[in-house]
């Protein structure tokens, strides 16, 4: 049987991880009582790309009984979540950082705020650039005796699909970064495979968007800028092997 003293480093860290998960739900809990109250306004700012885009005369609609209500609520739930990935991120370092040596908490630090940055960046760049496009492209292409009347619901989870992909997306920089870091490839090897990674970013943005080549495009090319610009400062970030041996 396990003694008491090997048991104990372990109840620990599960205490711990429990109080920073505590403090997380709390942050999400706080920041979505402060907005419920703003759940239409908020919802019809993020419903703005596609009603702009509508045909004069028509509206968006709810098929649902419940979903007047509900659908800004959940709306304004993930929002909450999408505010407080900063405190999350604060959590995890707060809780790996004193495993880290001096010089791994230097490099970890910026690859977490960039991270809070290029998600938020990803995110702003799916409703400012392609929800705007993409809305004229669907609507412009209807048969002439189609109406169009989206239901809020349906485009609910239309959107948040989009922004979970160009967040998580905007993330292939520090993803570089890590890999290399970790010595898992060098930059040389990334910038031989590249024309594999463009091909892959295809891909993947013809999984993660809806099924048109057009949003396709607006996802794989972000991607293949930011695989570069991952590339360019990966060279600054020697693999920890390198610094374990000094």
């Amino acid at each position: 049987m396990p003694s008491v003293k090997n048991t104990q480093p372990l109840i620990n860290h599960l205490a711990e991880v429990r109080d920073r998960l505590l403090r997380v739900l709390v942050a999400i809990f706080f920041v979505f009582i402060c907005l419920v109250y703003f759940s239409n306004d908020i919802y019809t700012f993020i419903a703005a790309p596609l009603v702009a885009r509508l045909p004069e005369g028509t509206s968006m609609i709810a098929t649902d009984v419940a979903s007047p209500f509900f659908t800004p609520i959940k709306l304004t739930l993930v929002i909450s979540v999408l505010i407080v990935v900063p405190v999350v991120l604060y959590q995890l370092w707060a809780f790996i950082a004193p495993g880290l040596y001096k010089h791994e908490k230097r490099l970890v630090i910026p690859l977490l705020i960039s991270s809070s940055l290029l998600f938020y960046f990803g995110v702003s760049f799916a409703y400012f650039v392609v929800f705007p496009l993409v809305f004229y492209f669907f609507t412009s292409i209807a048969p002439v005796d189609v109406k169009i009347a989206t239901d809020i619901a349906s485009y609910l989870d239309f959107i948040l699909s989009l922004f979970m992909a160009f967040g998580i997306a905007f993330e292939i920089p520090v993803c570089i970064i890590l890999l290399v870091w970790r010595g898992l490839v060098t930059p040389d090897d990334l910038k031989i495979k590249r024309p594999y990674i463009v091909v892959v970013a295809f891909v993947v943005g013809m999984l993660l968007t809806p099924p048109d080549l057009f949003s396709q495009m607006l996802l794989a090319i972000p991607m293949c800028l930011l695989f570069e610009v991952g590339l360019f400062f990966s060279r600054f970030y020697k693999p920890c092997e390198k610094y374990d041996q000094k």
